[in-house]
């Protein structure tokens, strides 16, 4: 009611019209009633119009527009001969008077251009509310203020249902329970709490149990006549969308589902968009919702008429019925559509799909036959077989409307024989068919657009005519291991934005004219037999990502440590290849880059790695160099360093400053590190020097590194609501820390709020050998009595740690959710292993301590200053504002769980590989 009164306004002098739209039995009409014994004596005169859909179609519009003035005027038997006379009559009759006119259950214009026309047909302050089902109605009248009626809610619908079933008193019986199995069966919908709970009102226990069995066969009657109005204005085509979501796509994603529709020919633009302003379905991140009676509704519809016989409805989603028809060879051609998951494997006949003709929807999974399939519907816009059971698609089957083909997990040997006029086939998924040994002719498949085969362990070659796909953005060789040739003409694919070849282990060149596929955004040869990479790829201006992760090859001794210059020079001479390098110049948009575990020696990683300027990620972790070129320091906006198990690596450079994580982890040798001292441009920043343990094996204390790194972070970081953590080895908390103790809690006291910017954190871990890393995290909790804040992270270990390690970070006053700090006594740590406190774990000591911004160029930590590193100007931590930590998860934290590296750089960016498996 509030939100309608902001839309009356009933006290200003304008003329407003007011809609109200939802579904049937949603309310609108009690709702309008409300509001007209409300208001009706606050205006000159008014008018309640009533059932104004169904009067218009059984008398027509005069006897309304009559009813309407004989009512505002108080005149009897006021004649009207026809529409157009009436529509002049109103306008002259009342334009000069305040009225409330009414209009209940309106579903064509045509009703509301007849009744109440334009505003100046209304005098000053007048108010006109239209109910309807279909928001589109009043959209094209103008109506621009609607208001949409939810459902009731638990609460409300009990109350509704307890007034209509015993005058308001709740059951004291096992009626209770059955009250509450109403409710949620209305699912907030008042005109089936009302109908039920009229029906059951008076009616014994056993009587009560009775009807809600027969609920549960039947929807009731009365509430579906109401219901279906909505359905049967629709079109043709919207119904038999309507009808596709209610058997199939509740609850799927929007945009998958709009292909299917409008692979069937349906129009999904314009048809969701009816069904949305007719409420009968709504949209809700990205999903397709309905009532649960509007989808019983839409079952009841298709089974209408041959209530016993599933052979005869035109969709089939549950699997008794599917398994009914296709065991006794029931289906007719009246069968358009079967999605249904198979729970168990289950053996059919071939001949079970003979008799249906009209199908153009099929996924269902493990199916299997002894036979041979012969026939398939060549209407198929759509099939997703899991596990097709048989060697190869039917001859007879020709389906030229065919939009998708997912035979996934399959025994296909081979796809078809010769060539398929397939022209309007955009999706071909076949991987993991661990028999296919090739691929089909693809000359008749002009627009594919996403080729999948991957995990086709058998597959030995693709076809040549692969290079014709003119339309081809995905291609996804992953694991054919036994691949051994890649087509020559792969030049020729000019929309192929992603190649992902990792995994061919046999594959051990690629088309010398690849750099001629300029679309190009991915490319993945990690794990391949490649030992060269083409000289044409630096033509590939909109690459984003390359991944060589695993590419060790087997390149002469006498340039092992020249591996990534074999890769991408031409191979024509061993002393050639030794006095060369390769160019970058042109890959100025690649973002990310993963020569991980690719055995790179010392000098093999190009000294002009600077030019790359777009690179954000780079993972170089698993190899074997001494030193990192120091032209990396010129990767502007480098965000991610990759460097687990690098275990000859001796020094870090001077990084950029954008860099936001360090991944050094086991990095056994590493004793040295370049200030930080340019990351002052980076928000957060997280270093893992796990298992690093030169690194601090020299400094007199242990806590130096990490405490020097820190202040030069802090003191030049432009947010004081950036965060900062590190790793590293250490077995005592800083000296510095004012509230510190043995164990995993310290007492402490609240910070002064004057010039408090945040609090500095550390805790000493020892973890247990059998730790799985990818399930445990620390956990800080900061109490204030009874209340706590609770703040985690992702242990970084991809491996054993073989002593105590350090965590230290600061956490910004902006991430607490809360200015008040008084109370605070308390800060706890602990270790936590799949979601529980992991008792193995230790936190061995802990501490805390409050940060506080003194002079413009001092950080106060409690009772001691921290002068500053160098000048840093202007005090950038002055500025607020807050910004949410850059989760990385720690790189190797919950997201990025059992991926590749590849992957888990690619989680950090909007392009990523995970677009491989989005067929």
């Amino acid at each position: 009611m509030e939100k309608m009164n902001g839309y009356l306004e009933a006290g200003l002098d304008d003329v407003r019209f007011i809609g109200i739209c939802g579904m049937g039995g949603i309310g609108k009409t009690t709702l309008a009633k409300v509001l007209y014994n409300t208001l009706k004596d606050q205006f000159e005169a008014s008018s309640f119009l009533a059932n104004v859909r169904e009067v218009s179609v059984t008398r027509g519009l005069v006897p309304l527009q009559e009813q309407l003035l004989s009512e505002v005027l108080m005149e009897r038997d006021l004649i009207i001969w026809d529409v157009h006379k009436g529509i002049n009559l109103i306008r002259w009759r009342l334009c000069r008077k305040r009225v409330l006119v009414i209009l209940d259950d309106v579903d064509q214009l045509e009703q509301l251009q007849a009744l109440v026309g334009n505003h100046d047909w209304f005098g000053f302050g007048s108010r006109i509310i239209i109910t309807s089902r279909d928001e589109h109605v009043l959209k094209s009248h103008g109506v621009t203020n609607t208001y949409k009626v939810r459902g009731l809610d638990y609460v409300e619908a009990l109350q509704l249902f307890h007034l209509k079933v015993s005058n308001g008193k709740q059951p004291t019986d096992y009626r209770v329970e059955l009250s509450k199995y109403v409710v949620n069966y209305a699912g907030g919908l008042p005109l089936a709490i009302e109908v039920l709970g009229s029906f059951l009102c008076g009616r014994s226990v056993e009587e009560w149990k009775s009807a809600l069995n027969r609920l549960q066969e039947a929807p009731n009657e009365k509430v579906l006549k109401v219901l279906r109005i909505s359905y049967d204005g629709l079109d043709r085509r919207d119904k038999e969308i309507f009808l596709d979501i209610a058997c199939f796509f509740k609850g799927k994603d929007e945009d998958r589902v709009r292909k299917k529709l409008d692979s069937c020919g349906f129009n999904s633009d314009i048809g969701i968009r009816e069904l949305l302003d007719k409420s009968l379905i709504t949209i809700v991140n990205n999903k397709l919702w309905m009532h649960d009676l509007l989808q019983e509704m839409g079952w009841e519809i298709v089974r209408e008429h041959h209530s016993d016989k599933p052979g005869k409805w035109s969709r089939l989603w549950l699997y008794k019925d599917v398994y009914h028809v296709l065991s006794k060879y029931m289906g007719t051609d009246a069968v358009e559509a079967i999605i249904v998951d198979v729970p168990e494997m289950t053996e059919l006949e071939a001949k079970s799909f003979s008799t249906m003709s009209n199908l153009r929807l099929l996924e269902i999974n493990n199916l299997y036959s002894s036979g041979n399939l012969e026939y398939l519907s060549n209407n198929l816009r759509y099939l997703k077989w899991h596990e097709y059971p048989f060697n190869s698609l039917p001859v007879s089957f020709r389906p030229e409307k065919l939009f998708k083909l997912n035979l996934c997990n399959s025994r296909i040997k081979y796809l078809w024989k010769g060539i398929k006029p397939l022209k309007e086939l955009k999706f071909m998924n076949l991987s993991h068919s661990c028999n296919l040994i090739r691929t089909p002719d693809f000359t008749g498949v002009p627009n594919l657009e996403r080729l999948n085969l991957e995990g086709c362990t058998r597959l030995l070659e693709v076809h040549q005519s692969v290079g014709t796909l003119k339309r081809l953005i995905l291609l996804n060789l992953k694991d054919c291991r036994n691949l051994v040739s890649f087509p020559k003409n792969v030049c020729l694919m000019k929309s192929l934005k992603i190649l992902c070849l990792c995994g061919c282990l046999k594959l051990e060149k690629l088309p010398q004219d690849l750099g001629e596929v300029e679309c190009l955004e991915e490319l993945d040869v990690g794990g391949t037999a490649i030992r060269q990479i083409p000289p044409s790829i630096v033509q590939l201006v909109n690459l984003k990502i390359f991944s060589l992760h695993g590419c060790k090859g087997q390149p002469p001794k006498i340039l092992s440590s020249n591996f990534f210059l074999s890769l991408l020079l031409p191979n024509k001479n061993s002393d050639s290849m030794c006095l060369s390098f390769p160019r970058f110049t042109g890959l100025s948009s690649l973002q990310t880059l993963d020569l991980s575990d690719c055995n790179l020696l010392e000098g093999a990683i190009p000294s002009d790695i600077g030019s790359l300027f777009s690179l954000e990620a780079i993972d170089l972790s698993g190899n074997n160099f001494f030193s990192l070129p120091s032209s990396i320091n010129q990767l502007l906006k480098l965000k991610i360093l990759c460097l687990e198990k690098c275990r000859n690596l001796k020094s870090l450079p001077e990084l950029p400053p954008e860099i936001v994580f360090v991944g050094a982890e086991d990095c056994t040798s590493l004793e040295t590190i370049s200030a930080f001292a340019k990351l002052s441009r980076s928000p957060n920043i997280a270093l893992n020097f796990l298992n690093c343990f030169k690194l601090v094996e020299d400094q007199v204390s242990k806590d130096n590194l990490a405490v020097t790194l820190m202040k030069q972070w802090l003191l030049e970081v432009p947010n004081c609501s950036s965060q900062f953590h590190i790793f590293l080895p250490g077995n005592e908390i800083p000296r510095w820390f004012r509230f510190r103790n043995i164990g995993g809690s310290v007492t402490m006291t609240a910070p002064r709020l004057d010039n408090f910017i945040g609090f500095a954190v550390c805790a000493v871990l020892s973890l247990p050998r059998c730790m799985d890393r990818f399930y445990s995290e620390i956990q800080c909790k900061l109490l204030w009595g009874e209340d706590d804040y609770k703040f985690s992270v992702a242990i970084p270990s991809f491996t054993t740690l073989e002593s105590d390690h350090l965590w230290l970070a600061y956490l910004p006053r902006e991430t607490f959710k809360t200015q008040c700090f008084r109370g605070l006594t308390k800060a706890s740590f602990n270790i936590f292993y799949m979601g529980e406190e992991f008792r193995n774990a230790s936190v061995k000591m802990c501490g805390v301590v409050s940060l506080y911004m003194e002079v413009e160029d001092t950080v106060y930590m409690g009772q001691q200053l921290w002068p500053p590193i160098w000048n840093p100007g202007p005090s950038g931590l002055r500025r607020r504002g807050f910004r949410n930590f850059y989760t990385l998860s720690w790189l190797e934290g919950n997201a990025a769980r059992s991926l590749q590296p590849s992957a888990r750089l690619g989680l950090l960016f909007k392009f990523r590989p995970s677009k491989i498996h989005d067929i």
